[in-house]
């Protein structure tokens, strides 16, 4: 009787170490998420500066 018992245990115990690390990788994944979020963002604004340097630039080198 205590083998079958120990084998649940296990099973249980098994488990539950899989289901740790599955909330884990998920963490990991929505922070990650969050983080290409944040950077395509920024790329964004970052070509919308350029896009506005290269115009001013461009009206700059008209006038001369």
């Amino acid at each position: 009787m205590f083998w079958p018992m120990f084998a649940v245990a296990m099973g249980f115990l098994g488990l539950a170490v899989l289901g740790v690390l599955a909330v884990r990788v998920f963490v990991a994944a929505r922070q990650l998420g969050l983080r290409v979020a944040d950077s395509g963002r920024r790329i964004s604004r970052a070509a919308e500066d350029l896009e506005r340097a290269a115009a001013s630039t461009a009206r700059a080198a008209d006038t001369l």
